[in-house]
């Protein structure tokens, strides 16, 4: 049994790596510089650190260093991305396309363009397994259309969208394409070119990297895109986001893409193989349970499960040596079953039974090994109170004997 919890939420959030720390330090105690002051060395250092930085991002996504923009996180880089691009897509129509499975940062944004203003906004459903097919992206445009945004990667079941096939398709029609690539990037392969790509957003803290700092990449040629500022104040990173660089921060998200990009043919086999060994173990133990999500087309760490005849929230706070979350996203008043479920057709209740393990680089077979017996054991305690479980018991014997 491991010392401590467990840690299974590694899509909310992962530990930092060590080496993106390492590389972090001198950032806040030596080279403490201004980024942003040019008349001494130590501006000039911590420039240069900014500068290797936007590098190494550019590098993971087969950019330009020039095309990448530093922000607070994958949030501010989608509202960035998005009321940024509109005022000058306006011109040339008034229609923008996403889909119901999107991070809330992007489907609440698009949602209250449409009621607020006089922008038109279609929102594409998904199937099944979390998916959204090129095909319903291509009839949803119109010829006034200007932006389609699309998830790379689902934060909650782990499905994986056609992003080179939607792009492609958005390029031929002269439609800009933002996607979220926060759960994808150094997991999958991604290039902004091959996939044609025009606005990406990213953050900092969900491939070990440090929370608070994330990035947009904005396509500079074929086409230009060009996006009005959200707050004045500085003209930093090319005037689109004001404010003085957190040089330690930028420094570790650097560090961080380049350690996935380099490790990412040693650490996903390793996390797939948890997840599988994860996955297993509960399906033998633990009956009634369902994959949610695509079972091939998803992230290697990502599994998300229902559990009937059992509360998600409940089960979760039964489970206390283990860190997993609940596919509900808790309003002030109460529970709200997760809008990526619904949207795959899941009802209410099975939506409220729901958890997602998200398993990690830093998680070993001893802990996945554990945390199989604590679900069985918190599923089995819940069951035995819940009437729908007996009922469902007592059907299952009758009709063994009558067999």
């Amino acid at each position: 049994m491991p010392s401590q919890a467990v840690y299974l939420d590694n899509h909310a959030t992962t530990k930092p790596d060590p080496r993106v720390v390492a590389a972090m330090m001198p950032y806040f105690t030596e080279i403490y510089g201004n980024a942003a002051s040019v008349s001494h060395r130590f501006g000039w250092e911590a420039a240069e650190a900014v500068d290797k930085a936007r590098a190494q991002v550019a590098a993971g996504l087969g950019a330009d260093p020039k095309e990448v923009i530093f922000t607070s996180g994958a949030t501010e880089a989608n509202n960035l991305a998005i009321k940024g691009a509109l005022p000058y897509l306006r011109r040339k129509g008034d229609h923008i396309v996403t889909t119901a499975v999107e991070h809330k940062s992007v489907l609440d944004v698009v949602e209250r363009i449409g009621r607020e203003t006089d922008w038109n906004v279609t929102i594409v459903p998904c199937d099944e397994t979390g998916q959204v097919a090129a095909d319903a992206i291509a009839q949803a445009l119109r010829p006034e259309t200007v932006l389609v945004s699309v998830i790379a990667a689902n934060n909650e079941v782990g499905t994986l969208n056609p992003i080179r096939a939607i792009g492609s398709l958005c390029h031929e029609r002269g439609v800009i394409f933002h996607t979220d690539v926060t759960q994808a990037v150094g997991k999958v392969d991604l290039n902004v070119q091959a996939d044609h790509i025009d606005l990406l957003s990213l953050s900092g803290h969900k491939l070990y990297g440090p929370k608070g700092i994330g990035a947009l990449y904005v396509r500079r040629r074929d086409p230009q895109v060009r996006l009005k500022p959200m707050f004045d104040g500085g003209g930093h990173e090319r005037g689109l986001r004001s404010g003085t660089p957190a040089v330690p921060l930028i420094v570790g998200l650097g560090e961080a893409i380049e350690l996935a990009m380099k490790d990412r043919g040693e650490d996903l086999p390793r996390i797939r193989g948890l997840r599988d060994r994860l996955e297993a173990g509960i399906r033998e133990r633990v009956r009634d349970i369902r994959l949610n999500g695509h079972p091939t087309d998803r992230l290697d760490g990502n599994l998300n499960l229902s559990f009937s005849y059992v509360d998600g929230e409940a089960l979760m706070m039964a489970m206390r040596d283990i860190a997993v979350s609940s596919g509900a996203a808790c309003t002030s008043a109460e529970p709200e079953p997760s809008h990526v479920l619904r949207a795959m057709g899941l009802d209410d209740d099975t939506a409220r039974a729901s958890l997602r393990f998200g398993v990690g680089r830093f998680n070993t077979v001893e802990e996945i090994d554990f945390a199989i017996e604590v679900v069985e054991e918190a599923v089995a305690r819940l069951r035995v109170h819940s009437a729908a479980w007996a009922a469902g018991s007592v059907s299952e014997k009758d009709e063994q004997r009558s067999s």
